[in-house]
């Protein structure tokens, strides 16, 4: 039985200090955050309501990873973030690139491209 999961990783690191730094940026010069997944999927208050629904009627399993988080579980020579991985059965291969997600501007772009990666 095939064991498949996405995984989306921010291009940012965890923790709350770096949560409210994040936040801060956003409202203060969204023009330069470094995130877009984090852009276009979370609002001022947290997740967007529509993308959540969207990822838990996906059908897979979703895992949201920061930088340090998916270093210490994956080795990331050569990642660049924020980017979305499929891992199959520990085999890991990149479904949305760094440049794929910095070119969506909306939630719906970016619901489209995951449709799209998976072929939906």
């Amino acid at each position: 039985m095939t064991q498949s999961r996405l995984v989306f990783v921010y291009n940012a690191d965890s923790g709350k200090l770096n949560a409210l730094k994040d936040a801060i940026h956003k409202v203060v010069r969204p023009s330069t955050y470094p995130c877009s997944l984090c852009a276009v999927t979370y609002g001022n208050l947290g997740m967007k309501k529509e993308w959540k629904t969207y990822i838990n009627e996906l059908g897979v399993p979703v895992e949201f990873l920061h930088r340090d988080e998916f270093c210490t579980q994956y080795d990331c020579t050569d990642v660049t973030y924020p980017v979305a991985f499929l891992i199959e059965n520990s085999k890991r291969t990149e479904l949305i690139s760094t440049e794929e997600m910095d070119a969506t501007t909306t939630l719906d772009d970016m619901i489209n491209l995951v449709n799209v990666k998976l072929k939906r």
